[in-house]
């Protein structure tokens, strides 16, 4: 089979595709032929630095979220989940290649009426929005700031506060993402890469009561001085490269609580992802594919991402 080879630390050029032996499932195992596969900002960084939440154990084939057909069970599995149509995660590797293997507790039947290629899209990100939209306790009709919204996990986010009678400021980065915010139905957009960014929000709403930040660094910073007292602030991301750096005691001398992403267990995170499968199934949860590229392509994916370019999810196309 093809797969993309991770064999040191570096610069997208690492990402070499080649031949790599079939996986073969294991008891507890089901084997996959991969149609998709997920890329996030964290799989990014672990590329550049084995920095993250994956085992680096070099040589190895990188890829975290995959979507596909089961074609093979092994021992202790329900040979039933032969021919499903799948998402899981592989816990860090196998996924960008074209059969993997996972344990039959990572899989995800995806429900009629959903195309693959979004459940991929919603594996990671849709979980991710979904806690931090149950973790900000958010009441009817609070101001929602949503940084980088209009990148995987920010296009959820503007979709689901809607959704639960939230008025939504969505900020990014240039005219295209600022309009694919606007498309989401955010009620206020403003582009943070103006230097009155933070002027225009507050002649648009004054305060906000809840800050998603996927940005960090400065716009960060400047997103936490736009809350009003009681508000509360998330942090879930650090596409500028930094997170954002606030102190316990600055937050408590403004009133402003910085909320921790709790970390959910297994059964949780089943619910979670369960929960927007179901609701993109259904159409009120759409995940937003900006960027395709077929597998051999991969260091190209990851520097689509890394240069900020991007919009929404970015996906290989492993067998279309």
């Amino acid at each position: 089979m093809r797969a993309v080879w991770l064999h040191e630390f570096g610069g997208p050029g690492v990402l070499v595709a080649a031949d790599a032996p079939d996986p073969v499932a294991e008891a507890g195992q089901a084997l996959i032929e991969v149609a998709f596969a997920n890329i996030t900002f964290v799989e990014t960084q672990f590329r550049a630095s084995g920095f993250g939440p994956f085992k680096a154990k070099l040589p190895m084939i990188p890829g975290n979220g995959i979507g596909g057909v089961v074609i093979a069970v092994g021992s202790q599995a329900d040979s039933g989940l032969v021919g499903k149509r799948v998402v899981s995660s592989t816990d860090g590797s196998g996924g960008y290649a074209e059969r993997a293997v996972v344990d039959v507790g990572n899989l995800f039947e995806v429900p009629d009426g959903l195309e693959l290629d979004r459940a991929v899209a919603l594996l990671a990100d849709g979980r991710t929005a979904s806690l931090l939209i149950r973790a900000a306790g958010l009441h009817r009709g609070e101001r929602v700031l949503i940084e980088a919204a209009a990148g995987g996990v920010g296009t959820l986010l503007v979709q689901l506060a809607k959704s639960v009678g939230m008025r939504v400021v969505a900020v990014a980065g240039g005219a295209r993402k600022v309009e694919m915010a606007r498309d989401l139905g955010a009620d206020v957009v403003v582009d943070y890469s103006k230097p009155d960014w933070v002027d225009q929000v507050r002649e648009a709403v004054g305060s906000v009561d809840v800050v998603f930040d996927g940005v960090g660094g400065s716009i960060g910073r400047s997103a936490f001085e736009l809350l009003a007292r009681h508000g509360r602030m998330l942090s879930f991301g650090m596409a500028s490269g930094q997170w954002t750096d606030i102190s316990e005691e600055a937050a408590t001398g403004r009133g402003v609580t910085l909320v921790d992403l709790p970390r959910p267990t297994p059964e949780e995170m089943r619910t979670l992802t369960e929960g927007v499968l179901t609701l993109a199934a259904a159409g009120h949860l759409q995940p937003m594919i900006g960027q395709r590229f077929p597998l051999d392509q991969a260091a190209q994916a990851h520097r689509a991402i890394e240069s900020r370019a991007s919009v929404g999810k970015t996906l290989l196309e492993v067998r279309k």
